[in-house]
């Protein structure tokens, strides 16, 4: 689908028509982080019982960040035994180094000895999202994946970028389209719902991204001269915004957290079209777009999506949503 931003039109077409709603000199930005097999099943060795753990980031070597299924069970001492020989116990927030801790809905996990990216490969499963009712593949492991994907870190993909093939991007590289680089690390922030009674209560938890300068200079470039800046998801959205700085009159590059919240009323700095997937009632993500395109533009591009059969959420159709002469 695509969206015109300021006005109520719709357009519907597919993926591989994309090259021809951007200019040349259109920068367009993708997060090439990688999903990583972050999702892990526990053993407690004195009850038995099975949990699920996601890690979402290790804060110091051994020691994770981590969303526990049904966490008011999962307290500080409770030990899990895990598939080759691992084990971690639950650790007080109290326990964690300052500066690090994020309370809430976490729960921290301390492996004796640590895990690594290769005990995560062999004994990891893909972190699909909770609404995909069935066990992980080997296809999803590389389903669940951009083809640009570089940077293991994520604990959910960039859906958005899905869409995309080698072919279609070179297409785009030929049409004169830029296309760079960020990376944010997908994370608690992007996918947990909203659950305030009032949509600007929510907050968001902080997610790391990284903007290297060659992404930087050629988007402080396009500023200047008035060229479109298309993000790829909102991830880089948020990145994108979260590192716009007055003074530089653009993004600055480097290493960086994101506790961002686009929610309407919010004033856009550096995106000016998108490329989105439908998202999931009561999500940060819907709200972003809400606030890109208007609330009631995209509930009624939502329910025209629904009419016409889109298929929604991870493995689902884009929006691009921007600009245009429909």
């Amino acid at each position: 689908m695509v969206l015109e931003r300021d006005t109520d039109g719709i357009t519907h077409t597919r993926i591989d028509q994309l090259p021809g709603y951007l200019e040349s000199g259109t920068v367009m930005v993708l997060n090439n982080t990688k999903v990583i097999k972050a999702r892990l099943f526990g053993t407690s060795p004195e009850t038995g019982g099975r949990v699920e753990f996601i890690l979402l980031a290790e804060l110091v070597p051994g020691l994770w960040r981590t969303l526990a299924g049904k966490a008011r069970k999962q307290v500080p001492g409770k030990r899990f035994e895990f598939p080759g020989g691992a084990t971690a116990e639950i650790v007080p927030e109290s326990e964690i180094p300052k500066g690090l801790v994020s309370t809430g809905v976490f729960r921290y996990l301390r492996f004796a000895p640590p895990i690594d990216a290769n005990y995560l490969e062999a004994h990891g499963h893909v972190p699909l999202p909770p609404y995909i009712h069935r066990a992980d593949t080997p296809l999803d492991a590389e389903r669940y994946q951009t083809v640009y994907a570089e940077d293991p870190g994520s604990a959910a993909a960039p859906t958005a970028g899905l869409h995309l093939t080698e072919a279609l991007l070179e297409v785009l590289r030929q049409r004169g389209v830029v296309l760079v680089m960020l990376t944010l690390h997908v994370g608690a922030g992007t996918f947990l719902p909203i659950r305030t009674e009032q949509v600007e209560e929510h907050a968001m938890h902080a997610e790391r991204y990284n903007i290297p300068v060659v992404t930087a200079e050629q988007i402080n470039s396009a500023l200047g001269e008035g060229r479109t800046i298309l993000a790829v998801g909102t991830t880089v959205v948020r990145a994108l915004e979260s590192a716009y700085s007055e003074d530089l009159r653009g993004v600055a590059a480097g290493r960086q957290r994101s506790s961002l919240y686009i929610h309407p009323g919010y004033k856009f700095k550096v995106v000016s079209r998108l490329l989105t997937n439908f998202h999931t009632p009561r999500s940060s993500l819907l709200v972003l777009v809400s606030a890109f395109a208007g609330r009631r533009r995209i509930l009624d591009a939502y329910k025209t999506a629904v009419r016409e059969g889109y298929r929604f959420f991870s493995y689902g159709d884009a929006m691009l949503i921007g600009k245009f002469d429909l």
